[in-house]
């Protein structure tokens, strides 16, 4: 569940009014979703002023929309599994294969649960308006870079995805006004993706964050703020389940920018397939001869 999985990773960072709320709503989240602010700070030891911030450090605009989504969070745990799978020894192919399919599922719902369709109209916007694309992360989250930039260049936009740090810095430093730089990283605390996105925004790009849920380093350079949720932890997964939520949020963007210019990018990503299907055609037929 996102936003309970934040308080869990978010706790130790917490100040001790908050820590205390964020206890009661960890062991009582049924009846937080039925209180009332003075009701809560009653009983979580805190005040309706302390809350009233701590919602909006967990992105929510206030207390009824916390609770709105406390409570869409716990419909959503009666049908999904309460725990990410990890790799054990020895498990049964079958259960492997269900096991990944049910982290992937839930990375996917607990990510469409966050998402603000406000910041994701204003990504697609500042998408559409800019004239180049810097795309910067590290490790996995290159690779989720390198998907969004060839689904970029398919419809024409001057992009470019750069991992390593020097590369990134030195894009960033010809970045404009008139260009966007997306810094991803699930963790929001990866060095040489906040310092390519802080000098991006130092050079009056528009700058947007894909990261994990609740608060961190990267979202706070970004003037537009994606996230996505995923408890997947350990060094055993290999960063599986968060790879696939950020790959949902990418793809979303993708689509929700094509779809909304329509006109604009179609004959585009025609014009793109065609061109890679003449030059392509019949020469791995001749390779095989």
């Amino acid at each position: 569940m996102s936003i309970l999985n934040a308080l869990q990773e978010k706790w130790d960072s917490l100040h001790q009014k908050e820590r205390a709320l964020a206890d009661f709503l960890l062991q009582h989240p049924q009846e937080a979703a039925q209180m009332t602010i003075t009701e809560l700070a009653a009983r979580s030891g805190s005040s309706p002023a302390t809350i009233s911030r701590f919602c909006k450090t967990f992105h929510s605009n206030n207390f009824p929309d916390f609770k709105r989504k406390l409570a869409t969070e716990l419909v959503q745990q009666t049908s999904t599994p309460n725990q990410y799978q990890d790799i054990v020894a020895g498990n049964p192919l079958h259960e492997i294969v269900s096991g990944i399919t049910a982290n992937h599922l839930r990375s996917i719902t607990d990510t469409t649960q966050v998402l603000d369709l406000a910041q994701l109209r204003l990504a697609i916007e500042a998408l559409h308006q800019a004239s180049r694309i810097d795309l910067y992360g590290s490790a996995t989250s290159g690779i989720v870079a390198q998907d969004f930039f060839q689904k970029l260049v398919r419809i024409g936009k001057a992009a470019a995805a750069f991992s390593d740090h020097h590369l990134q810095l030195t894009s960033s430093a010809s970045l404009t006004p008139q260009d966007v730089a997306v810094g991803i990283s699930y963790s929001g605390e990866t060095p040489e993706t906040i310092d390519a996105l802080r000098s991006a925004a130092e050079r009056g790009a528009t700058t947007l964050s894909i990261t994990r849920f609740g608060t961190n380093t990267l979202a706070e350079q970004a003037s537009i703020k994606l996230f996505t949720s995923s408890a997947e932890v350990g060094m055993r997964r290999g960063d599986m389940a968060s790879r696939m939520a950020t790959l949902h949020v990418v793809d979303i963007l993708f689509t929700g920018l094509v779809s909304e210019h329509f006109e604009h990018y179609v004959p585009r990503l025609e014009h793109s397939f065609q061109t890679v299907k003449r030059y392509t055609t019949g020469k791995e037929e001749r390779k095989t001869k």
